[in-house]
């Protein structure tokens, strides 16, 4: 079946023809209209899911001018508009159904720094923790926090008056929002700060559409100061949503529509640039991390912390804590947050100190610490240790795994996920405890599981009930249990919404804003933006509007995916399980996380991206009648069905006939995947993009023709070592100008690699490591076992980067051991990264039946690339299950830490080495670095470890004509400075597609650690 658009799916006319005009008017951003690229902005952190009609990225103020200047013509006037930042909002703030305005990809410059005044203006584009990267020379920040900071930007933080940790000190972002630039409906340009006394009249005077604005504000809030005063709540988070409270100080007689504008989630004017103020960086930081026997006591005790002066208190429960320790990131805190020997850990306080004096700093924290042992020596308030970190480094760490908990809660198991839409109430800290016993209380009486964390210094605590919204029934039980937490919220005097916006729940407004001051808030978005064109339904209507609120009843993802069978739901969880949270998004280059959608700045280009499309995929398949499941059960056991030949033909008839097929937008995403796995480890939900991309490859290849370059690259682990046989005749043919051109034009590959000369087979040759006799191993005593390492051969090591496997042998000879490289089996990875799958199985069983043998004889097994040997534990477990086996190879710096404590320990000397790893390999195994510093040291050496992302070859990627030119950009982004800073031939990588990578653009490689290590033992 062929995917196609249906009637609700397709651009309507009026935008269409509008998008035409725009394009030809000089706008100079980028316009999508595909399916794919509206479908990547129909979600967000939310339940939701909505349809936009296009999006625009503007690379200039003057871009949405021109834009909002000629959707002002009456016969576009029915066109309407929604920013969007990084998509994070987890109430659908930024959906919408009309066009959606991303300011990310182009607008997020740093504009200006003054640092004498402690300010900085930004592009609203601009990433929050990319400003504060910016800033820190400075030894400045941006202070609000919020758990999605490394990919949220300014505008998103500021429309949505974002806060986070830290806030009962740094307060909310628009307690640090200076001005702004904005655009009106109307494509005229303001520019807001505080405005008083005599100027502040005569605005008011003017006769503009500025003073119009003025006027309409200004009465709204003078006229209503009492109603002001006695419904917004004494919070540190204070009722948003058009911020009446603040926009303007009486006494001052001065008025700033900044305050209006922060929070109102872009539905009075498109906010552009922002002057921000910046906050000194402390110059000392103290965490104590408190431990509690419940998380009832660590509520309870809360209030202790907050009296003892802290900067923040951050809590978490027993559900938050134990998916962390199930994750990647426990690695990195579990000796921060050590268990407390004999006692269980169901809550944790994290306190924070932060100051300039040290002196000050220390008593507190001395202060503090008493106060905690008083308590654990008398068995009071639940208390049963506590830990102190006072580096920057572990802090990092730490808040880390407090800012992933978001994600982790999405990563429970079963199909009832923990959900965002009562999440961020607010109440009087004081109340704090007794509202979450009744709000436990109302969860409890559904059944519903659920995780807590939040910051309890401000009375706001994250919530997030566990609900499977495929399912219509607990649809409506969210709906029911919104409504009593709004109750709830109100009867202990909070908010519904703390610190992350309204979207959604904006049918709630009304609740605590009360009529009269709602009215307040509907005039004023009549005087922003009269006929509701700026992100409709979203904090309110205007006045003389007939139109509805969104609410939380409407669409979600779930009546989507409810659409998808439930077998092919379960059958396809690497997809169907993304919440949406937008880790991927991680701006920094130096992660390992995603490197096409850094490369791109297109969410499709990213694992949310895909996941989504392959989600609608799966759906418009199933709509059609078509099963995915038994097509891919059918493909495995007979190569291609009889449906598949069918479909084939149907479809190259099709589009020979031009006609629209969703499946290659898909393919477009998929093609565009480096197959790095960093997704399936750093991401909290664990969305595995390369293990669902190759089923997807494997199917539409059912339908269409593979490109030559496929087959090459899959068949490659079976003519390599012919090739590897004869050198001096493949490489001169390799490196013919003819043979280049051809395999460019025809093939689509580019830099071809020379096999080794001399080959693996002539270094061996005298060497007894090259004669592999299983009758022998297995006849060995205990003791010649004990004494040996089988080194098992990938097809890229092995015959074009030969040196390495034989420098392992040397090195393993040099510690006394008795090595034996084994005979080469296919690993099947190439084949399985072009979704050759059937392939792939084949080959896996083949190698897991030789390895298994092996493993028998108690002999370790060491691999060299760690993409290979990873595959084993990996793509071989989810292919063959149980069948697999109980083999297991071993990773080098695995196998040498297991031998490394035979030799004498040798002081550290010299100068350092430089760690280059494999971003699958540090992403999997997060003690990479820690593994290998550990026996540089033992060895007498030091090993610093270099952070980069990825090198941009990823296997066969950078080799690929389409690719080449991305794959050396994303070289440039983080791997050229640090090795043109480093001594060259004192770095080391452990890939080798990154040493590859070096080679092609350094004109010289780089060394394996094996190679440094035994330059240690010569």
């Amino acid at each position: 079946m062929i995917p196609r658009l249906d009637l609700q799916q397709q651009i309507n006319p009026t935008y269409f023809s509008f998008l035409d005009t725009l394009t030809n008017s000089g706008f100079r951003g980028d316009i999508e209209r595909s399916y794919g690229s509206r479908l990547a902005v129909a979600t967000d952190n939310s339940v939701y899911q909505c349809l936009p009609q296009a999006v625009v990225f503007p690379r200039s103020t003057q871009d949405l001018v021109m834009m909002l200047t000629l959707a002002g013509k009456d016969a576009y006037r029915d066109i309407r508009f929604a920013p969007r930042g990084g998509g994070t909002g987890t109430n659908g703030q930024s959906l919408n159904d009309n066009i959606v305005v991303d300011m990310s990809r182009h607008m997020h410059q740093l504009l200006k720094v003054d640092a004498d005044g402690r300010k900085v203006r930004v592009q609203t584009g601009m990433v929050k923790d990319r400003l504060n990267q910016l800033v820190q020379p400075y030894r400045l920040f941006f202070s609000p926090d919020l758990s999605t900071s490394n990919r949220a930007t300014i505008g998103g933080m500021i429309n949505t008056d974002a806060s986070g940790q830290g806030s009962l000190v740094y307060g909310k972002t628009s307690d640090h929002v200076l001005g702004v630039t904005a655009v009106l409906v109307d494509g005229s340009i303001i520019e807001t700060g505080p405005v008083s006394g005599e100027a502040l009249d005569a605005k008011l005077a003017e006769d503009s559409r500025e003073g119009e604005l003025y006027r309409c504000v200004y009465h709204s809030v003078t006229g209503h100061a009492d109603e002001i005063e006695r419904r917004f709540p004494k919070l540190n988070r204070f009722l948003t949503g058009y911020d009446l409270k603040h926009v303007y100080d009486q006494g001052q007689h001065c008025l700033d529509l900044t305050r209006l504008l922060c929070g109102s989630e872009g539905s009075l004017a498109l906010i552009t640039e922002a002057w921000l103020d910046l906050t000194p960086i402390p110059a000392y930081r103290t965490l104590v991390n408190v431990k509690y026997d419940s998380f009832q006591s660590a509520l309870r005790n809360a209030p202790l912390m907050v009296e003892a002066e802290a900067l923040s208190v951050e809590t978490v429960d027993s559900k938050v804590l134990n998916l962390a320790r199930e994750d990647i990131v426990w690695h990195s805190v579990s000796d921060l947050i050590r268990d407390v020997p004999g006692k269980v850990m169901d809550g944790l306080n994290m306190v924070e100190y932060a100051d300039q004096d040290e002196q000050a700093q220390q008593q507190k924290v001395s202060a503090l610490c008493a106060r905690l042992d008083g308590l654990i020596e008398r068995g009071e308030a639940g208390v049963i240790g506590y830990q102190v970190c006072d580096d920057l480094a572990s802090l990092n760490r730490i808040y880390g795994m407090r800012k992933k908990a978001v994600g982790l809660l999405g990563n429970a198991k079963g199909r009832k996920k923990p959900v965002p839409f009562v999440e961020d109430t607010a109440v009087p800290p004081e109340h704090l405890a007794d509202y979450i016993s009744e709000f436990r209380t109302l969860l409890d009486e559904h059944g519903l599981q659920y995780g807590m964390f939040g910051h309890v210094d401000a009375g706001v605590l994250h919530v997030r009930p566990a609900l499977d919204m495929t399912d219509p029934e607990q649809e409506v039980m969210l709906r029911t249990i919104s409504d009593r937490v709004n109750a709830l919220t109100a009867k202990y005097g909070g908010l519904m919404w703390g610190e992350h916006g309204k979207g959604y729940r904006s049918e709630y407004s009304p609740t605590f804003f009360g009529e009269t001051l709602f009215t307040e808030l509907r005039r004023i978005k009549s005087a922003f933006d009269p006929f509701n064109r700026l992100n409709p339904g979203k904090i309110c209507t205007p006045l003389d509007s007939l139109e509805q609120l969104v609410s939380v009843d409407a669409t979600k993802r779930g009546f989507f995916d409810r659409q998808i069978p439930v077998h092919v739901r379960d059958g396809f969880t690497q997809a169907m399980d993304c919440n949406g949270n937008g880790l991927c998004f991680d701006f920094d280059v130096r992660s390992p996380m995603c490197p096409s959608m850094k490369l791109t700045a297109d969410r499709r280009h990213s694992p949310k991206g895909r996941a989504g499309l392959v989600r609608e995929w799966l759906r418009q398949l199933s709509a059609q009648g078509f099963d995915p499941m038994a097509e891919e059960a059918a493909v495995m056991s007979r190569g291609t069905s009889v449906k598949g030949l069918v479909e084939r033909v149907k479809a190259t008839w099709r589009k020979s006939r031009g006609e629209y097929d969703f499946s290659h937008e898909v393919k477009e995403a998929m093609d565009g995947c480096l197959a790095c796995k960093a997704c399936s480890s750093q991401c909290p939900i664990k969305v595995d993009v390369p293990t669902f991309r190759a089923r997807f490859l494997q199917m539409y290849h059912q339908r269409y023709q593979r490109p030559p370059k496929d087959y090459l690259v899959s068949w490659v682990e079976s003519y390599s070592p012919w090739m590897a046989k004869a050198p001096g005749l493949v490489n001169p043919l390799l490196k013919h100008k003819w043979v280049q051109a051809g395999a460019k034009s025809v093939l689509g590959m580019v830099d071809m690699p020379l096999v080794s000369e001399p080959s693996l087979q002539t270094l061996l040759a005298d060497s007894p490591a090259g004669k592999f006799d299983l009758a022998r191993l297995q006849g060995m005593s205990g003791e010649e076992k004990a004494g040996t390492v089988l080194i098992v051969q990938d097809p890229f090591t092995s015959f074009y980067d030969a040196q390495v496997v034989y420098d392992l042998v040397r090195l393993a000879t040099a510690l006394g051991l008795n090595p034996v490289v084994l005979p080469f089996k296919p690993n099947g990875k190439p084949a399985h990264v072009k979704g050759f799958l059937r392939r792939f199985a084949a080959m896996a069983a083949d190698s897991a039946q030789f390895l298994n043998q092996l493993a028998r004889l108690n002999i370790p097994l060491v691999g060299v690339d760690p993409s290979l040997v990873l595959c084993y534990r990996d793509e071989y477990d989810k292919i063959l299950g149980p069948a697999r086996g109980d083999f297991e190879v071993l990773l080098p710096q695995e196998w040498l830490l297991q031998v490394i404590d035979k030799l004498a320990q040798k002081p550290v000397a010299g100068e350092p080495w430089y760690l280059f790893a494999h971003c699958t390999e540090k992403t999997a195994k997060p003690a990479t670095h820690q593994d290998w510093s550990r026996i540089f040291a033992h060895l007498g050496a030091r090993l610093e470890p270099v952070s980069v992302g990825c090198c941009g070859m990823a296997g066969t990627y950078g080799h690929e004509r389409q690719h080449v030119e991305g794959s050396k950009t994303l070289y440039g982004l983080s791997w050229q400075e640090p090795l043109a800073k480093l001594p060259q031939q004192r770095c080391l990588a452990t890939g080798f597609s990154c040493r590859s990578q070096v080679k092609r653009m350094e004109g010289q490689g780089i060394k394996h650690p094996v190679q440094a290590l035994l330059s240690l033992l010569a």
